[in-house]
C-alpha cells in the first residue's frame, strides 16, 4: 500500500494543561534518536510502526485553545491519530495523586503539563528498553541508532529532516549474531530481543489488560525482568504506578530528593508505598527536575562489543 501524500488530521481538546513535548520526552532515546525529533517551532515528529503499517505523526500544542493537533501520513496514519489522546497523555488521570511533600508539590506545579503517555505499541518501547539493559545510555542509544538506520525504514510524509521507523519484529527476529555484534549489542540482550520479536504478536495483545497480567506476561519471556517490564508499561500501557526497580540511578535519586540520602531499591519501594497507584508519577517528576544523588567513584566506562 502506498503512503498517502495528504496528511490526515485530528485535534484533541484538553480540559487541563497537557504538554506533549514534556510528556513524550520519555519516548525519545537520546538527542540523536532517528525516530523522534522536535522541530524549532516545538512540533514533535515521530516515525512509528502501527498494526496498520508505518506512519509519521507531527504533534503541535495550542495551549491558548486548549487543544493538541496531530497530522499523520502513511498507511498507519488513521491508527496513530485514533490513539493520539493516549500518545500525548490526554487520557492520563492524575486525580487521586496527593504529593504530600513540599518538594513534590512544587514539582507537580512546575511540570503541570506532564502526563503519563500510552502509545499502545509494545515492541516500540520493548526494543530500546532491552538495548538499555545493564549498559550506559551512550552504548544503548548508539546501538539503537545503528539498528534503526540499517534495518528500519524511512518514515513517510514531509518531515523537515530525516526521520525513520524502527525495524519490524520479523526483521529483528531474523538478524544473525554478527549483525547484533556489529551494532554493539551483547549476546544476552540480542537473545532477549530475538525472543521478544518472535513473540511480538502476543506481546502486543497485552495492551488493555490488567497491569498485573501485563507484567506477568512480559516477565514470562526470559531476559525481561522487572526493570524492563516497568519501562515498557510506563510508555506502551500508561501505567502510572510502574517503578523501574533495578535502575542504576532512580533509587538513589529518589532518596536524595526525598530524604537527602541514597536509597536502595528496597528502601525506595517502602517509601513510595504511600503513593501507590502513582509511584511512577513520583519518580518521573524527580527525574524531570534533574535531581540526582552526588556521584561517587569513577564513571562506568562504555563497552564496545565490536572491538572483540
Amino acid at each position: 500500500m502506498s503512503a498517502p501524500t495528504v496528511a490526515r488530521t485530528r485535534t484533541v481538546a484538553t480540559e487541563t494543561l497537557v504538554d506533549p513535548v514534556l510528556t513524550m520526552r520519555g519516548l525519545r532515546r537520546g538527542g540523536g534518536d532517528p525516530v523522534h525529533r522536535t522541530g524549532p517551532d516545538g512540533t514533535i515528529w515521530r516515525g512509528t510502526r502501527t498494526p496498520d503499517g508505518v506512519a509519521t505523526v507531527a504533534i503541535s500544542a495550542r495551549p491558548a485553545d486548549g487543544a493538541i493537533e496531530g497530522r499523520a501520513w502513511g498507511p498507519g496514519a488513521d491508527w496513530i491519530l485514533d490513539h493520539l489522546p493516549g500518545l500525548v497523555g490526554a487520557e492520563d488521570d492524575p486525580a487521586g495523586f496527593e504529593p504530600g511533600l513540599a518538594l513534590l508539590e512544587r514539582l507537580h506545579r512546575r511540570f503541570a503539563g506532564w502526563r503519563v503517555c500510552r502509545t499502545g505499541l509494545v515492541m516500540e518501547s520493548l526494543t530500546p528498553a532491552i538495548l538499555e539493559q545493564k549498559v550506559t545510555s551512550t552504548e544503548a542509544w548508539r546501538s539503537w541508532r545503528e539498528l534503526v538506520w540499517r534495518f528500519g525504514e524511512r518514515a513517510p510524509g514531509p518531515a523537515p529532516f530525516p526521520l525513520w521507523v524502527q525495524p519490524d519484529a520479523r526483521t529483528l527476529a531474523g538478524l544473525p549474531p554478527w549483525e547484533w555484534h556489529r551494532a554493539g549489542v551483547g549476546p544476552q540482550r540480542a537473545e532477549t530481543l530475538v525472543r521478544c520479536a518472535r513473540l511480538a504478536t502476543a506481546l502486543e495483545r497485552t495492551v488493555g489488560l490488567d497491569f498485573a497480567e501485563v507484567e506477568r506476561r512480559l516477565r514470562s519471556v526470559p531476559g525481561v525482568g522487572v526493570w524492563t517490564a516497568a519501562e515498557v508499561m510506563q510508555r506502551a500501557h500508561g501505567n502510572a504506578d510502574a517503578v523501574s526497580v533495578g535502575d542504576f540511578h532512580i533509587a538513589k535519586s529518589v532518596g536524595w530528593a526525598l530524604a537527602g540520602e541514597r536509597y536502595d531499591d528496597e528502601t525506595m519501594l517502602a517509601v513510595l508505598e504511600r503513593w501507590r497507584g502513582h509511584r511512577y508519577r513520583v519518580t518521573r517528576l524527580i527525574e524531570l527536575a534533574g535531581i540526582t544523588a552526588p556521584r561517587r567513584g569513577p564513571r562506568f566506562s562504555p563497552r564496545d562489543y565490536r572491538a572483540f
